[in-house]
């Protein structure tokens, strides 16, 4: 694949929701699998593992976390996992107690990794044809999927991903202009911004009055100023599961 169709690729990005019957082909999972592995890393600590949900009952437990039923449905789906557990194990093994695994910089990073991991993954995935959704949604309950995936100290749930042959092709959804997430030198952003805001939120109106299913009257700042004040109760809990699980005690 040249460059350009990547960009290509990249800038028709979709999230798909709807997965056909067809199976994704071990040999692929595999190979994804393998993209994963190869992301870039912080100091080369690879901090992240990756959960293939194979199981039906787990998948529909973590969709009933994930508040979203087409989790459980036609298409394989990841967990990734920000993990310092493989390398306390190994400090363990080579006589090494003492570690800063669960401090906020290690912690950072083993994030930062998994991300990294989730994104390469997605567009290899493209690139063969599948459709993706990430899936932050199943931290609605990071201590239920930690028991679901039995998920050891010094590991954390970062982001999930679908994939599957798409049964769907949703419109293009618009995005911000690059004035507004893009500056030179130091941090630039517009202001008053709102107005500045106006052209985008009818952009916004439209593709959600327009598009083939789901349809709504909204705007980008609508939803921003809905959701200042929106957490889900048991996402309040997730420092409390970080200290559980060993992050961020210091």
């Amino acid at each position: 694949m040249t460059a350009k169709s990547t960009i290509e690729q990249q800038l028709d990005h979709r999230t798909i929701r709807a997965f056909t019957k067809q199976p994704v082909a071990p040999a692929i999972i595999e190979q994804l699998v393998s993209v994963a592995r190869h992301t870039a890393t912080s100091n080369f600590q690879q901090a992240f593992s990756v959960i293939s949900v194979t199981d039906p009952a787990k998948k529909e437990q973590i969709a009933a976390i994930a508040k979203q039923p087409y989790v459980a449905a036609n298409g394989h789906l990841f967990v990734f996992v920000a993990d310092q557990h493989r390398d306390q194990q190994i400090g363990a093994e080579m006589g090494k107690t003492e570690n800063h695994l669960g401090g906020t910089d290690r912690f950072l990073q083993a994030w930062s990794d998994t991300t990294l991991a989730v994104q390469n993954t997605e567009v290899a995935a493209e690139s063969l044809g599948l459709g993706t959704v990430i899936l932050g949604s199943i931290l609605n309950d990071t201590q239920q999927l930690i028991d679901i995936l039995a998920l050891p100290q010094l590991t954390f749930p970062v982001l999930g991903l679908a994939i599957g042959w798409p049964d769907q092709k949703p419109q293009l959804k618009p995005r911000l202009p690059e004035r507004f997430v893009h500056f030179e030198n130091t941090y630039q952003l517009p202001a008053p911004l709102r107005p500045q805001l106006a052209e985008y939120d009818a952009v916004v109106h439209q593709y959600y009055d327009l598009r083939d299913t789901n349809r709504r009257v909204d705007t980008f700042t609508n939803q921003v100023k809905a959701r200042l004040a929106l957490q889900p109760e048991k996402r309040a809990e997730m420092l409390t599961v970080l200290h559980r699980q060993g992050f961020l005690l210091e």
